[in-house]
């Protein structure tokens, strides 16, 4: 195949006319135009011009040739057209848990509506750690320490875990260890396991004595301030209610976990660009 510069030069001056306008098409010279011309019919050995005139004109091989590339370069057009119409119509698909999303996405999301009327967001409040495909999920707001495998992500809110309760459930007592607590009832998401992992982690294998309750993400905080369970979660999210005095923070560990920003390498559309950028400016917020 000749190369492509060569063959997209020849279809703008057939589409042209002249040299000077196929130049100005492309944005180059018009010299430039002249020898991607000439290189063209070195490349095949076929005559595409009549140089007899004053004027070039299209041999009929050139003729065939300026046919075939403006249904072939139409064709491409049509092609990129197409999927950059779809790509942009196509919403924002956001990942987060349920938790996440009640607590810290949706009482901000007011303010990206704002900023950007022109995007439209879906929003998948899951608690499962979905994968980030082309054409599915853009972005996931996912909690740990990162990095994970093939993705990229950026640190949006650090927050260690907290193991909270209501006063109303302990009735003055105070847990000293994590075995205490598993004579207490447990408050879990949906889909995860934090409390359980938590426990394992320091040495309880189990939750031996009163079981556990799980319940949508977003009805977590809601039981743990009923007094319904003893609750893991972050603390960014139970600040105001240690404050005041709705729940009481047993223990806490610090490991440098928090919600990241992840996405998949390479170029982000349009609205995945402007949703990012808008997330990065709310770690200032």
């Amino acid at each position: 195949m000749p190369p492509l510069a060569a063959m997209r030069a020849f279809a703008a001056y057939a589409e042209e006319g002249s040299v000077v306008s196929a130049g100005r098409a492309l944005n180059v010279s018009h010299a430039a135009i002249s020898q991607q011309l000439r290189a063209l019919e070195q490349h095949l050995n076929v005559a595409l011009f009549n140089r007899s005139g004053r004027t070039l004109t299209l041999t009929s091989e050139g003729d065939q040739l300026a046919r075939a590339l403006n249904l072939g370069f139409g064709a491409i057009g049509a092609a990129v057209d197409e999927l950059q119409r779809s790509s942009a119509d196509r919403p924002v698909h956001v990942s987060a848990t349920p938790s996440f999303t009640a607590s810290w996405l949706m009482p901000r999301l007011s303010g990206f509506s704002t900023a950007h009327p022109e995007v439209d967001l879906t929003l998948d409040p899951s608690p499962q750690l979905v994968e980030l495909t082309h054409g599915g999920i853009d972005v996931a707001l996912r909690f740990g320490k990162g990095p994970w495998r093939g993705l990229d992500a950026e640190l949006l809110l650090e927050s260690p875990l907290v193991v909270v309760a209501a006063p109303s459930l302990l009735k003055g007592a105070r847990p000293t260890t994590p075995a205490d607590l598993a004579d207490y009832p447990w408050l879990e998401e949906l889909g995860t396991t934090e409390a359980s992992n938590w426990l394992r982690s320091r040495g309880v294998d189990k939750i031996t004595t009163r079981g556990r309750i799980q319940v949508p993400g977003n009805l977590v905080l809601d039981g743990a301030r009923d007094g319904q369970g003893v609750a893991v979660g972050v603390r960014h999210f139970v600040e105001a209610d240690l404050k005041a005095g709705r729940l009481v923070e047993l223990f806490s560990e610090n490991d440098g976990g928090g919600y990241h920003i992840v996405t998949r390498p390479g170029v982000m559309r349009p609205a995945v660009k402007a949703f990012v950028h808008w997330l990065r400016r709310q770690k200032q917020i």
